[in-house]
This record gives structure tokens, C-alpha cells and sequence, in this order.
């Protein structure tokens, strides 16, 4: 159920036939009310006439591919979460599901479980922002790194960051932790509800990619890996 009561729409845009009709199941399973679209094109459609709360994507799929989709709704100012599934293993290819705009990813082949508390997650975080929207409240300042968590904005100096969903929860995880050096286990626990493993290069993808929206040019480095631990924030 939303934070209204209504029942949360997922629409699953995938063109391989047996990942379309086993997330239906699954996600029906959990009482989500789930609709499908085998491209991206017809995805389009039926998310522009009836609008989800989740899209799940696949990455690679003729004509129009999930990249496209994204950016299309990232264009049109759309926020809803996007999780994209990438069927490749390459750094790159996750990279570029995230540069599209994507709030998570998850490589296949997949578990389901690990997919179904991916959905929680984004959902989870997607109705306090949409709560909480609006006017610039109390900061929590890390040098020249400003965060407004009420209004899920970040700036470095006084550069806006364009922040996705699991990108504004971890920077402000770690800058809320600052000084502090949180493990894998606890950072995966906080921001996605579960523990993906020692093997997961899912947090490493994200604090590269974090960094590189939070550490431009000459600007001092703020994110620091402590080897065989996991991440912290503090200003050298």
C-alpha cells in the first residue's frame, strides 16, 4: 500500500517474456498492483496514461531502451524511482543506467528477494520526499558541502548537486556519520534494508559515482575508503 492507502503501482518494462511474468507474480505476491510493457515505447505510453509509483527497467531492449525511458522522464521532470535492470556485468553499463537518471540497479540474473527489498527501498524513500518537498530548512554543513535533508538538496559551494533518490540518502548517511567510518553492512543496511554481501560491487559503483558529482575539478576530496572497512566523510 502507498502512504495513502492506495494500492503502489509498478510498472515492469522488460521484453524478455519469463523476467516480465515472474516479477508480475512476485510483485503481485506482495500485493503491489503490478502493469507490464514489453518496450520501452509502449512503457511510455502506459506510464504517461495511468503514472506509476516505481518503474522497473530493463536496460537493453530493442528500439527504445530503458536509458532512453529514463531520460525521457528525467526530461519531462519526472521523479518517480526507476530501478534499472542490467543484464551486463561491466561498471560501465551501471554507470550509465545511473548517469540516465536511475535511482538503483540491480545486474541479472538477480534473486528475487534482493529485488523485492530494492522496491521497498525506493518506495520507502520516495514518500518522505514527496512529503517533504518545498522550502529550504536547517543544513548540515561538511566544509563546502551544504545538505537540507527536508528538502533533499545538496550543494557543494554553490553548485547544486543533481542527486538521485539513493544517491541524496547515502551522502547524507555518511555526512550525517561524519568522521565516523561506517561498514558495508550497516551503510547497505540504512540505505537499502539489506545486505547484499561481501561480493555486492553495488555500494562501490554508487560512492564512485557519488564522488564524482561531489568532488569536481580542484575541490577537495570529502568521501574517503578505509580500506577492508567501508566509507566516511570528513574534511582533510
Amino acid at each position: 500500500m502507498g502512504h495513502d492507502g492506495a494500492v503502489t503501482h509498478i510498472l515492469v518494462v522488460d521484453d524478455d517474456r519469463a523476467i516480465r511474468e515472474a516479477l508480475e507474480r512476485a510483485l503481485t505476491l506482495e500485493g503491489y498492483g503490478v502493469t507490464t510493457a514489453t518496450d520501452g515505447a509502449a512503457g511510455l505510453e502506459q506510464g504517461r496514461a495511468a503514472p506509476p509509483d516505481l518503474w522497473i527497467l530493463d536496460l537493453m531492449m530493442p528500439a527504445v531502451d530503458g536509458l532512453t525511458v529514463c531520460r525521457v522522464l528525467r526530461a519531462e521532470g519526472d521523479r518517480t524511482p526507476v530501478l534499472m535492470l542490467t543484464a551486463r556485468t561491466e561498471t560501465s553499463d551501471r554507470v550509465a543506467g545511473l548517469d540516465a537518471g536511475a535511482d538503483d540497479y540491480l545486474p541479472k540474473p538477480f534473486d528475487l528477494d534482493e529485488l523485492l527489498a530494492r522496491v521497498r527501498a525506493l518506495l520507502r524513500r520516495a514518500a518522505p520526499a514527496a512529503e517533504t518537498s518545498g522550502a529550504v530548512g536547517p543544513t548540515i554543513d561538511v566544509d563546502t558541502l551544504r545538505i537540507d535533508p527536508a528538502a533533499r538538496r545538496a550543494w557543494r559551494g554553490e553548485r547544486e548537486l543533481e542527486l538521485s533518490k539513493t544517491e541524496f540518502d547515502l551522502l547524507e548517511l555518511l555526512v550525517r556519520n561524519t568522521g565516523i567510518v561506517l561498514d558495508h553492512p550497516t551503510i547497505y543496511d540504512r540505505i537499502w534494508g539489506y545486505d547484499f554481501g561481501p561480493d555486492s560491487k553495488n555500494l562501490a559503483v554508487y560512492i564512485g559515482y557519488l564522488r564524482r558529482k561531489v568532488e569536481v575539478g580542484d575541490e577537495p576530496k570529502l568521501i574517503h575508503t578505509v580500506r577492508g572497512v567501508g566509507y566516511t566523510v570528513r574534511a582533510d
